[in-house]
């Protein structure tokens, strides 16, 4: 593979990278001046044809940098019949990038469809029908459409894998495989992954022609744009509510997305969050889409100022007002943490990451520093006198934007109808004090303990068995035998349906919230396979394989008892 060498002068625009005219008059009337490290990089290079392997990571603008060069080879009036192919992780994604890409195709008259499970197949089925050029699909959706003969790959120019580290591990290397395989061998392949693990060379030396590498690290953010600021606390699991809420507070974010494991605990502290006077909404795959639509209203039209979600649900997830993102765990997968902070700090503006680690987590921690090759500063919880300050100095600024409006003549009647009750300076305390609890100023806090120093526990050997890969050899010890945290689902189909270790990720990680690397050890016997899950996602996980098939068979589940 080679290494790209393009040099650019960093004032050029888009009308140095080559782009048809309609394009970059779009793109002008969209308000672009210039391209980004990622589009600069790329988009010369796809011109031409040539494969490609970008690693960037989220909100580097590399939606833009496969959608132009695609659109580019597609004439005004041309014929819809399906001549690019956009693969993404999620549904959220497919919506994005499908807007995204009508959006930058509309003079050219464009026609694009998004493809994913969760909406019904016979509105799909009728907008392929009529015609299109570029499809943008999940991997299980497109699988479904290529075997209904309903998706016709014979014409396919481009193919793109967009977020190909988060497909491979939600278990899709099978389904992209095939995808590949079955669109013509001479097409362009396009893989961008914000991470890049041995598993994405395996594809690239497989399916691709002597790609052309991108990277685009942070030595690579041109001036003017800030990275995201890094912080961690350590914190005792049974602060985390009251700590958020005190951090939230001395940061006051424009809004906030907060990542939580499972959909219970987004639940439950949506829930408390609200309690604590935050406008907080709940956002995971036990919700339809409906919900999901006017969940991110609220966020966009500022009636929701925090997001809580899983990481399946936020995904893909494109928020303009976003300013920081809260690791509420560890996340246990370090690349997660990668796409989770690249929600924010995005081009020209400014970022926060948060992470609230617990004492026994520090390890995790230490795993993501390793993979980032960036130091995270941990900083103490601030303290009550820290938050009461902080609150002040919130209400004077508020107070002081008031004194200058130009409607204070308005309250004059009230100024008056108090006269003589207290002096003026008294009068303004009761006001300012009223003003200040209004804002839910808190008075009462309790100081959260300080664990920040303390060293982290030796833990056994096998504490966190089953976790680290989906494929992981149980120890020695009676059959099924699992570490701490982990429970066991029984599915009711084996090695004589077809079912492969793949299969039954791909099936979970694409119907809960778990990750790849959160699901193991996987025995297959020949009538049924046992899978190890996290303990507290046993019944979901259940419930998701009942709801769903698997290589398109139904399959039973239950929990497993050894």
């Amino acid at each position: 593979m080679s290494d790209t060498a393009l040099t650019d002068t960093e004032s050029a625009g888009f009308a140095a990278l080559g782009l048809r005219d309609e394009l970059l008059r779009t793109i002008a009337a969209l308000g672009y001046e210039e391209p980004t490290p990622i589009q600069r990089k790329t988009i010369p290079h796809l011109l031409t044809g040539a494969d490609l392997l970008g690693q960037a990571a989220t909100g580097t603008g590399k939606t833009a940098a496969f959608a132009l060069p695609l659109l580019d080879g597609i004439e005004p009036g041309a014929p819809a019949v399906p001549c690019a192919l956009v693969v993404v992780p999620t549904r959220e994604l497919a919506v994005q990038v499908s807007e995204a890409i009508f959006k930058y195709g509309r003079e050219q008259q464009v026609k694009v469809v998004p493809i994913y499970g969760g909406q019904p197949i016979p509105r799909q089925l009728q907008a392929l029908k009529r015609g299109v050029h570029v499809v943008v699909a999940t991997p299980g959706r497109a699988i479904d459409h290529i075997r209904r003969g309903s998706l016709d790959l014979d014409a396919i120019r481009t193919v793109v894998l967009d977020e190909a580290d988060e497909m491979l591990d939600m278990g899709f290397t099978e389904d992209i495989e095939t995808i590949l395989e079955r669109t013509p061998a001479e097409r362009q392949t396009v893989l961008f992954s914000a991470t890049m693990p041995p598993r994405i060379d395996a594809i690239a030396r497989r399916f691709q022609r002597d790609p052309i590498r991108v990277k685009i690290g942070a030595g690579d953010t041109p001036a003017g744009e800030t990275l995201v600021r890094q912080t961690a606390y350590i914190v005792p699991r049974s602060h985390k509510a009251s700590a958020l809420s005190r951090i939230l507070d001395i940061e006051s974010p424009t809004s906030a997305l907060v990542f939580c494991r499972t959909r219970t605990e987004v639940d439950e502290l949506t829930q408390t969050m609200n309690g604590r006077g935050y406008r907080a909404e709940a956002l995971h795959g036990g919700m339809d889409q409906k919900q999901r639509d006017r969940v991110m209203g609220r966020l966009r039209d500022g009636s929701a100022e925090l997001l809580i979600a899983t990481d399946v649900a936020a995904r893909g997830l494109d928020i303009d007002t976003l300013t920081h993102v809260v690791n509420y765990d560890v996340p246990s997968a370090s690349e997660s943490y990668v796409h989770r902070i690249g929600r924010v700090g995005r081009a020209g503006r400014e970022g926060v990451a948060i992470t609230l680690v617990e004492p026994r987590q520090r390890r995790l921690l230490g795993n993501i520093e390793r993979l980032t090759k960036q130091t995270i500063a941990i900083e103490k919880v601030p303290t009550v006198g820290d938050l009461r300050a902080r609150q002040i100095e919130v209400t004077v600024d508020a107070i002081r934007d008031a004194l200058a409006s130009d409607d204070l003549e308005d309250y004059e009647a009230v100024a008056l109808g108090l006269a003589g009750e207290a002096d003026d300076h008294t009068i303004a305390l009761a006001a300012i004090k009223m003003f200040h609890q209004a804002r839910g100023a808190t008075t009462d806090e309790a100081e959260i303990p300080d664990v920040s120093a303390r060293p982290e526990k030796k833990r056994r050997e096998n504490e966190h068995y089953g976790k680290g890969s989906k494929f992981t050899k149980p120890k020695p010890g009676p059959k099924g035998n699992v570490g701490p945290g982990t429970g066991l689902v029984y599915v009711g189909l084996g090695r004589k349906a077809g079912i492969r270790p793949g299969d039954l990720v791909g099936a979970i990680a694409n119907e809960t919230d778990l990750t790849g690397r959160e699901i193991g050890p996987i025995r297959i016997s020949d009538n049924y396979s046992v899978v190890g899950v996290p303990e507290a996602a046993v019944e979901s996980v259940v419930q998701a394989i009942k709801a769903s098939s698997i290589r398109g068979k139904k399959a039973r589940a239950r929990p497993y008892v050894k």
